[in-house]
């Protein structure tokens, strides 16, 4: 067993593409062998109604390292959604993953002593876009997911960043709700 990280939290938010393909995933990485492989073996082992729990796949029969289970954060109730999530996204997700290891934002020597769960957010109105691009979907989800791993990793925003701009930022659905937008 290599040197232990704990518990890492990080979250990114990508856009950019057609209606319906922002990616925000939040993630959580730690050790397998504590607390959070407690809590990684019970969000797989027992599944939620609408809230299905899935490893990230590369394809059927290949899961990645680090074990990732991917959760959606909204409940899921369409067939043409789940086959979305439990597609394009699951595999861009795994991507991503692979490409946070590739990168070294995690580590290759503890790839098999640490586990990953990434909080899926796939916006329910991708259901219906007519000629969805899963191309682009699929390009934002992964960046998404190797953002946020980057962040967790690097413990990013720091807590000197977050005190610098505490008062520069705001929260974009508080502001459109004083312009009376929601």
């Amino acid at each position: 067993m290599s040197a232990k990280i704990g518990i890492r939290v990080g979250e990114a938010l990508v856009a950019g593409g057609p209606p319906g393909t922002a990616a925000e995933p939040e993630v959580v990485i730690g050790d397998l062998d504590g607390p959070f492989g407690s809590a990684f073996a019970n969000l797989l082992g027992n599944q939620v109604a609408g809230h299905t729990r899935v490893l990230a796949l590369l394809n059927t029969d290949v899961m990645v390292r680090p074990a990732t289970v991917c959760v959606s954060k909204v409940t899921v109730k369409d067939t043409r959604y789940t086959n979305i999530l439990m597609g394009t996204v699951q595999y861009a997700t795994a991507m991503g993953v692979l490409d946070a290891v590739r990168t070294g934002d995690i580590p290759r020597v503890i790839v098999n002593d640490i586990g990953i769960i990434v909080s899926v957010w796939l916006n329910p109105a991708i259901v219906e876009v007519e000629k969805l691009d899963h191309k682009i979907l699929f390009r934002i989800h992964r960046e998404a997911t190797a953002r946020a791993i980057h962040k967790a990793m690097a413990n990013e925003p720091s807590i000197d960043w977050l005190l610098e701009n505490q008062e520069k930022i705001v929260h974009k659905y508080f502001e459109r709700a004083l312009n009376g937008e929601l």
